[in-house]
Formats: structure tokens, sequence, C-alpha cells
């Protein structure tokens, strides 16, 4: 049998390996059924993980090996067996996995939810011959870092780029400690932070430890893995050249990767003006060459169409598309996911999603604090660029769209980009602008600036599902509460035999279905039923699923959502090149005649409904605002 040694040299660069040892066939064949089985395992609990998230987990655990799903029981068996044969010190002949060597792209991990050792390039095998009596080189000290970890798995590291702002301080880091803490993260994690403050590895984790901490319903342990999540935390000062600073990262990078393959993601958390500088050196210096590289970048994306497209067209000279993940937080949210999940997986609604049943949509997004007022807003990027170019319309376009093909990513994005493209010139006479007064004393701040706090609009979708059905959108800062929701009201019933029954306002029988975020997460239908007791008196009521109730769980934050989806390559909540041309094209023609004609923005008061003309503004398509602010 010690023609044993060629078909293991066959399977490349696969998933496992085998030692080429001469053994009985019976040994071959338990390694090959066994690492057969454990990457259909692996595969399996990958998908039931992400869905189910970490209660299967901590379920897992708690069962140990032998209780695990599948067969998942022969994985330690599998894994001693190829460790001892690896460790043979007579004859023995090394087999060094390959390593992923593509810098840049997108390539096929074992992380993956679908993989194909088939499609994987086949390189040829280097056989390393070690004398009797010696043995293989003993690891480096960065790359025994995470003990216990196959070296097929790719590492994962994460930069974050102002690491020391507030952002990366207040929403980036704890983001990532609750995904670690919940098992969503890999072992082998590093995060490092990157910026210009001049403070050491620990300076950095006493920094964001005071805003790490760990879920009411999911607390076991939080010391250890808080303990451990700052371990894996490091400092990079970038200095004041870019270049040299990013450099450095790549260096600290590759010092705690090792030798082992590597994949990246570096999440931008800086002003839009240094976005370019920080983007395209981290492209020239940092990038692993033994792995997948993907950058996050944050809202705003350009302060008009031309410069986002300056800025796109610089992205890509030196990222691919798919490299490229365009975050906004209010993405993450659960009444967007549940967009799609209710629409298209429950047959009462998808027949009734389009003209002939829908009478108009709202979407409503308002937040009572007035916290970013100052910095943002009159710091003339206004709400139109930060809220309604990428939440609002995004928002619009996965409620609008066709089915896709499938769940992936780019079929999503396809028909998104359809929609947007579908949206039809904005009136100005169907905008009303709104600007929060300044009670801070400085009277001079809102008269020299007109970027509006508030927005109202009418939008219609010109193609064959939303032909005629008007949308309107309503957003704004400082009002009287948080609220985020999508309510979708129906057609009157033609010839209602029951009209008489609902008094003089018609709107009280028309059902809707409302999608709810804020204040809190909710599904309400609204139906018509008879009053209990004698007569026959009609009352519109609400079915209702409040999530406080059924699901005895807290929600995870937006940025854990979306930090989660980059990590598995889920890119269906991220704006494309295309898309994001799509939306400017919507929004810059009626910004550039608001500031052509220097439209004023009504004021109004912190606290308050918003401008008088958004009721006025609804009244002329037929809508009535929802007034259970």
């Amino acid at each position: 049998m010690a023609g044993l040694a060629a078909p293991a040299a066959s399977f490349g660069p696969s998933l496992f390996a085998l030692a080429p040892v001469a053994g009985p066939t019976a040994r071959f064949r338990t390694q090959v059924c066994g690492s057969r089985c454990w990457i259909a395992a692996k595969l399996k609990l990958r998908k039931a993980l992400k869905r189910h998230g970490w209660q299967l987990q901590r379920k897992l655990d708690a069962q140990g090996d032998e209780k695990s799903p599948g067969c998942l029981d022969v994985t330690s068996l599998t894994e001693k067996i190829t460790r001892q044969n690896l460790q043979l010190a007579h004859g023995a002949f090394t087999l060094p996995l390959p390593l992923y060597a593509d810098s840049g792209n997108e390539m096929a991990s074992t992380s993956s939810d679908t993989m194909d050792s088939s499609i994987v390039q086949k390189e040829p095998m280097h056989l390393t011959f070690n004398p009797p009596g010696t043995y293989p080189p003993a690891p480096t000290e960065a790359s025994s870092l995470f003990d216990g970890q196959s070296n097929s798995e790719p590492s994962l590291s994460i930069s974050v780029i102002g690491a020391t702002g507030e952002l990366a301080r207040s929403k980036v880091f704890p983001a990532l400690f609750a995904l670690y803490y919940s098992g969503f993260l890999p072992q082998d994690v590093s995060i490092f932070g990157y910026s210009r403050k001049a403070i050491t590895d620990e300076g950095l984790r006493s920094m964001i430890e005071a805003n790490l901490t760990c879920r009411v319903d999911h607390h076991e342990n939080c010391d250890d893995k808080l303990s451990e999540f700052l371990k894996r935390t490091y400092y990079i000062d970038a200095g004041h050249d870019n270049n040299d600073g990013m450099m450095r990262l790549n260096s600290r990078m590759a010092q705690i990767e090792g030798t082992r393959a590597a994949n990246r993601i570096f999440y931008l958390a800086v002003p839009q003006e240094a976005l370019l500088d920080v983007a395209l050196s981290l492209a020239d210096s940092a990038q692993s060459k033994q792995g997948w590289n993907r950058i996050i970048i944050e809202k705003p994306f350009g302060f008009t169409g031309v410069s986002s497209y300056r800025v796109t067209q610089s992205l890509l000279s030196r990222f691919k598309e798919e490299q490229i993940y365009r975050i906004d937080h209010l993405l993450g949210k659960d009444l967007i996911e549940n967009l799609t999940v209710l629409r298209f997986s429950n047959l009462v609604f998808e027949p009734l999603w389009n003209r002939n049943y829908i009478r108009n949509v709202q979407v409503i997004f308002s937040e009572e604090t007035a916290t970013e007022i100052q910095g943002r807003y009159f710091g003339n990027y206004g709400i139109i660029r930060d809220i309604v170019h990428s939440h609002i319309l995004q928002t619009i376009a996965l409620f609008a769209m066709e089915p896709p093909v499938s769940l992936e990513g780019e079929d999503i994005r396809d028909e998104k980009v359809k929609v947007l493209r579908s949206i039809r010139k904005v009136d100005l006479e169907d905008v009303v602008l709104g600007q929060l007064k300044d009670n801070s004393g400085k009277a001079d701040r809102y008269t020299k600036s007109m970027t509006p706090t508030y927005f109202a609009s009418a939008m219609y979708i010109d193609n064959a599902r939303w032909d005629g059905v008007p949308f309107l959108i309503k957003t704004g800062m400082g009002l009287m509460k948080n609220r985020a929701e999508i309510r979708i009201q129906f057609r009157h019933v033609p010839g209602n035999i029951y009209r008489e029954r609902f008094g003089h306002d018609i709107d009280l029988d028309t059902n809707e279905l409302i999608l709810r975020d804020q204040p809190e997460e909710a599904i309400l239908l609204k139906v018509n039923n008879k009053v209990p007791g004698l007569g026959l008196q009609l009352d519109a009521s609400e079915l209702n699923l409040l999530y406080r109730d059924k699901y005895q769980v807290e929600i995870p934050d937006s940025y854990e959502h979306l930090l989660l989806d980059v990590v598995d390559g889920d890119n269906h909540l991220f704006m494309r090149s295309d898309e994001l041309a799509a939306a400017w094209d919507v929004l810059a023609p009626i910004i550039q005649e608001i500031d052509q004609n220097r439209v004023a923005p009504e004021l109004y008061e912190a606290g308050d409904r918003g401008p008088i003309n958004a009721y006025y503004l609804a009244a002329k398509h037929g809508v009535r605002w929802d007034d259970d602010w």
C-alpha cells in the first residue's frame, strides 16, 4: 500500500490534508470519510449558527462534542489522526498547507456558507524531507498565539481606523465585543486600533473597556470574555503620514497573524475629507496577500453626485466592488430585514404588494435627540444627504423591489437599483424642509445656514407595480419622540356594504400594515371588526405582534448585525456603486433646486411634531399622516 502517498497529494489545497504515510486501507478510508463528514457538519453548523445565533452555540458548548448535531463527533478523531501522522519523526514528509495568495480578491474560505474544493485553484505540492531523528520547525510565538486552531482556517484581523473617535469607542468596539462574546467571531480574531493619538496597547484597552458590556440575557463569564477580548486588541500610532502608518499597521498585523492565511477587515471611522487618503494608503500598504480584504465606509457618501462619483472611482481604482461595504447603521435594524421576510415568506401579503391593493406607503423616521445637530446637520451635510440618501431610499428600494432570483446579495442589489432608477423626478412643490430652532442663544446659527434638519416629500415609482402609488417620507431630528416605521395603507373595499357603520370618516375602514422599530419593535395589522354586543357597530382594531412579549431576548445593536454581515460576506444591506449613483440621480436635482432658489426651511421647536406644511403635503396626495407620535 505504499502508493497511498500519491492520492493524498492529489487533493492539493483542499480543506483537509492527509499525511502521506503508508497505512492500512481502513485508516485511509477513515480519514477521508471522517474529513468529508466533518466538512459537511461544519457547513451545516455555520449555517445554523448564522440563523439561530448564540443560543445554539451555547447549547452545543454545553452538550460537548459527543452530542453535537450530524457527524461532528468524528471531528476530534479525524484531527487527532491527522496531527499524529503529520508529526511522525522518522522519514516523515511535511506537507505545508497552501496559502490563498490573492491580494485584494474575495475568495473562498472555510468560513463561507458555500464551499467546493473542486473550484479552489490547485497548486503544486512542496515536500520537505526531515532526516531521521529531526522534527519540523516549531511554530513561532506569533503563529502559535491561538492555540488549538487548525492551520487550514484563515485568521481574521479587524482594523478600526480612527479608533479613538466617538463612533469607534461608542459603537464599533462594543459591537465587535458583542459578536466575540456571542461566538460569532472566529476564536483567532485580532482587533487593531489605528489613530494619530500617541497611546499604547494598554491605553486603547483602557479607553474602550468602559463601553464594553455583556447583554442582560447573555451574561455568563462576562469578565473572562472581556479580558480575552482586550488581550486581542492592539494599537498602532498612525503618525502624520498614512503611508508610513499603514506600513506599521501591516507589520503589526503580520506579526500577530504569523505565517498563516489571514483575512482582513478595515472599518474606516474617519471624516469624509480624510477618507481617500486613508483608503488609498491602506490599499497600497496594508492589504493581506494571503486572504480576502474588505473595507467598511461610513455615510454620508459624498456631498454631491459629482463628488460621490469621484470618490467611487478612486476607490474602484484600488479595490474591487465586492470589497467595498458602505455602511448605514439604520439599515441594520430588524425592521429592514422584516420587509423582505414578511413579504416573500407569507402568501397572504405577496399578492397584495402592488398598486391594485396598496393606496400609499409612509416611511417615517424621527429622533427626539438633537445631539448631532450642531456637528453634522449645521455642518452643511443636512438630513437629505445623511438620512434620505441612504436609509430612506434604501428602505423604499427594499420595499418596492421585484422578487430577487435568490437571497444572494448581488441578486437583491440588482433589484434595488431598478427601483431607484424608476423613481420619478421629485418636484420642489412636493418637498417640505424644516430646521430645528436654535435655543442656545446664538440666534445667528440657523440664519446663516439653511441646512435642513427635517425633510418630507412625496415620491412616485414609475413602473408597472407601483404606478400612481405615493410614497410619503418624513424624517427629522429633535422631534417629539424616536420613531421608525413603515406604514402601508390599503385601498378601500369596493362597494363596502358596511360603509355606513363607520360614520363620516371613511379613512377609519382603511386596512393598514405597520412595521415598527421604534418606540418598540412590533408588526401591527389594522383590521375592521364588530364591536361585541347587540346591534351592528364596527371598529378598527390592531392585531399586534410585540417583540418584547413574543421573544424574550435582547435585540442586538444594528452595528452588530452589519458587522457580522461583513464577516460573512453578505452585502445585500450595503450600497453598491450603481445604487449610490442612482440615489444621487434622485436627490441631486432637488438639492440643486433648493440651493439655487435659496428655499428657507420652516423653523420648528424641539420636541414638536415638525413643520405644519408636511400635513398639507400629505393632504395634497390624498394621504393622512398618522398622528400617533
